[in-house]
């Protein structure tokens, strides 16, 4: 029986695909295969490790973070990590979410302590620092100044350069920022029309509209983020909706404004449609998924909106990470096709696969 029918992946030998009918000239390269392990956060370090999570759930779960190692998936920073135990949500993954690797190499884990269908188990919300140089936790922070049970942190980016994570809570429709230095949290943004899902706004994949049994759709508020390589900007936008956003993160930054104040801060970079996942380049461009389309874009400096590559594969793309190699990688989670969304049945296009593409000139 080949391998991904067994539900192991395997490392992929980096050929090119051909371009089918329809689609941009840019490639989309497979990776690795995941089996029926779902896949979201990634990450690619310097030396070309990646990093992968999966979400924690009953069924085809084992870890919720590992590194690929020889074409197999290696718990990752170690084995106790990714035990199954929810009674130990302080020293256990209960549901890694995003990733992200800094300037400075370090792989940045956040795990909003939120597993399946379950509510947040406050003492398991947790952003870590791991230093990839000896595969130790460096750092663990708590959030121990936010209402932890009502929040659902979705996506984290690491300012180096002053020492601040900004972080996305669609649950709570806020930005949260981060000061590395003290531990100390702040709430912002907070149900503004940048932050918000807009009001009706369904999401449609596959000719319909993705919605539970109940016939509830499928919302997001905040969600996808993105900082500038300088620093300067922090990008961002809610699912349930077309407009992108950004803020200068000085603002973000600065204690003395009122909500107002900040609000008035935010500048509407365009509309771009329906993305999920977010990130951005040293050339200052923001990548963007899009799912309706089965797309990646990415809007310009100079504010163009383009298309870097367009591929039927691209089932609800999810998280980026540019790596050193002049290469754009690519999850693709699938989330539309999955039992929740199809009234019980299982649509998902198996094995799930990570994807990388050429970063434009």
């Amino acid at each position: 029986m080949k391998t991904q029918l067994l539900g192991l992946f395997t490392l992929m030998s980096i050929a090119s695909t051909q371009a089918q009918p329809g689609q941009s000239q840019t490639p989309l390269e497979t990776v690795a295969e995941f089996g029926k392990f779902q896949p979201i956060g990634l990450g690619v370090s310097k030396e070309r490790r990646i990093f992968v999570t999966f979400p924690k759930k009953p069924e085809n779960y084992n870890y919720g973070l590992a590194e690929i190692v020889n074409g197999e998936r290696k718990p990752y920073p170690n084995a106790e990590w990714n035990q199954w135990d929810s009674l130990k949500p302080k020293d256990r993954f209960m549901n890694v979410q995003a990733l992200f690797v800094d300037n400075t190499n370090a792989l940045w884990v956040l795990d909003p302590g939120n597993p399946g269908e379950e509510a947040t188990i406050p003492d398991g919300v947790k952003l870590m620092k791991i230093d990839l140089a000896n595969n130790k936790v460096e750092q663990i922070y708590r959030f121990n100044d936010l209402p932890r049970e009502q929040t659902a942190l979705n996506d984290v980016r690491i300012d180096t350069e002053h020492q601040y994570a900004y972080l996305s809570d669609p649950k709570r429709s806020s930005v949260v920022v981060l000061n590395l230095k003290t531990g100390k949290s702040r709430t912002v943004l907070t149900d503004d029309k940048s932050t918000k899902a807009e009001p009706g706004f369904t999401l449609r994949l596959d000719g319909k509209i993705v919605k539970d049994k109940t016939g509830k759709p499928f919302s997001s508020n905040v969600n996808g983020i993105a900082l500038t390589d300088d620093n300067r900007y922090f990008y961002y936008r809610a699912i349930n909706q077309t407009k992108l956003y950004r803020i200068p993160t000085e603002d973000l930054r600065n204690e003395s404004l009122s909500p107002a104040q900040l609000s008035a801060k935010v500048e509407t970079m365009g509309e771009v449609g329906v993305s999920h996942g977010m990130t951005s380049d040293k050339a200052g461009n923001v990548y963007l998924t899009d799912s309706p389309n089965q797309a990646v874009r990415y809007f310009t400096p100079k504010r163009e909106l383009k298309t870097l590559v367009r591929d039927g594969r691209l089932i609800w793309p999810d998280s980026f990470a540019v790596g050193w190699d002049g290469y754009l990688y690519l999850t693709c989670a699938q989330i539309n096709r999955g039992k929740k969304y199809n009234d019980g049945e299982d649509k998902t296009d198996y094995p799930y696969r990570l994807y990388r593409m050429k970063l434009p000139n």
